[in-house]
């Protein structure tokens, strides 16, 4: 289906439809007494899904815009919640192709916690087997009580909160928090350098979002039980400078996303690097938000800089190729970030269900998924539900963000 002029006819159109082995003999000998064997445990049956029941709750905020009116500018602030869900649909369609039916039911939650308890007494969201979204913060926290009142299954799609801030044993986190992007950087640095003659410099300005991700590199190498690298940190970049020794080799990570530090610190360390009378051996390390920030590449590029993302499209590949014709064929436009994100989400605990039924639950931490803009490995934690670990370390070369691991 096509938009024409605007995507608002089709999102209208969305929230008023609910989308809804044989026994093997062995011969004895007459002599031989028979030995009793323990029988294997028989497989439990998987009582699949005639219909599996998805609810998907968005805030499209439907009520903040007048549809007949609305300019290119205004629909272009809610593209959002369009784009996910039209992603999501898509990941889910490709799912039913192979036999499930579904039945999606899409509910604006407008962005208010009122609007998600209104849906608490409604028959269609309480007969879910699955729910995806809230997708901001504080709508996951709201529906937590809910969730572990009614032990109903919540996928975080786009909050890249810290379970802990949810206290949900049936919340599943799609998107990697801060913690686990910490421990990626410090687990790659472990590896691939020796602490013979490396230093490691966290530049921290230590406002509570830099202290975030300065934390789990912290505690990672100040646990270590064997051979020891130093560790070192600093305010700023300038503080960094008077404790310099030419000779070492420095792997300084930035744990600040403040453009207004960050610039003048990349700045900064690229002229020591650089230095007409000798640089210092400077290696850089990047916070996650630097994704989606713009600071010169070349000198990025030039200080080797790595960042941790839980978001890279490859557009060469033939399953990104396959997803965007079939986008521009259903919608008429480009798929944007959340599209990808959404067909992900959809086509995943799409298959799930599909593959499972009523245990899907069971098998979140042994199916993995590669997916068009990231892969999905789960671990469960009894207290905190079912965290996706899997994300990737992309390096500046070539003047473009490239996957190292």
């Amino acid at each position: 289906m096509r938009f024409k002029n605007t995507a608002w006819f089709f999102v209208l159109a969305i929230l008023v439809l609910a989308a809804c082995s044989p026994k093997v003999r062995t011969v004895k000998r007459e002599e031989e007494k028979p030995i009793e064997k323990e029988k294997p445990a028989e497989k439990k049956p998987i009582k699949r899904f005639s219909q599996a029941n998805i609810s998907l709750l968005i805030p499209f905020k439907l009520n903040e815009i007048n549809l007949k009116t609305a300019t290119k500018a205004e629909v272009e602030k809610y593209a959002m919640p369009i784009d996910f869900y039209q992603g999501f649909k898509l990941g889910l369609d490709s799912v039913a192709a192979s036999g499930l039916n579904f039945k999606l039911n899409v509910f604006d939650t407008q962005d208010d916690n009122a609007h998600i308890a209104s849906l608490y007494s409604n028959d269609r969201f309480r007969k879910s087997n699955l729910i995806v979204g809230p997708v901001f913060p504080e709508g996951v926290k709201y529906i937590s009580n809910y969730s572990k009142l009614n032990n109903a299954v919540v996928v975080s799609p786009l909050a890249a909160s810290h379970p802990s801030e949810f206290d949900n044993p049936n919340l599943v986190s799609v998107v990697n928090n801060i913690d686990l992007h910490g421990k990626k950087i410090a687990t790659y640095i472990a590896k691939n350098y020796s602490p013979t003659n490396t230093i490691i410099v966290l530049i921290n300005p230590k406002k509570t979002e830099d202290e975030q991700f300065a934390a789990p590199i912290r505690n990672y190498f100040s646990n270590q039980s064997s051979t020891k690298f130093v560790v070192q940190e600093y305010a700023s970049a300038f503080t960094f400078e008077t404790k310099m020794i030419k000779g070492k080799q420095y792997l300084v990570i930035v744990t600040s996303s403040d453009r207004a530090f960050v610039s003048p610190t990349i700045d900064k360390l690229y002229k020591l690097k650089n230095l007409p009378t000798g640089g210092y051996n400077i290696n850089l390390f990047g916070h996650p938000n630097w994704v989606k920030q713009n600071y010169p590449t070349d000198k990025l590029q030039g200080m080797n800089t790595i960042i941790s993302s839980s978001f890279k499209v490859d557009y060469r590949t033939p399953a990104v190729v396959s997803f965007i014709k079939k986008y521009r064929a259903k919608y008429g436009f480009e798929p944007g970030e959340f599209a990808f994100k959404g067909f992900d989400v959809g086509y995943y605990f799409g298959k799930l269900l599909s593959n499972y039924g009523e245990d899907y639950l069971n098998y979140i931490t042994k199916e993995k998924y590669k997916g068009l803009q990231n892969s999905f490995s789960f671990i469960h934690d009894e207290k905190l539900g079912y965290i996706n670990t899997s994300l990737m370390l992309l390096r500046y070369k070539n003047f473009a963000l490239n996957v190292v691991e």
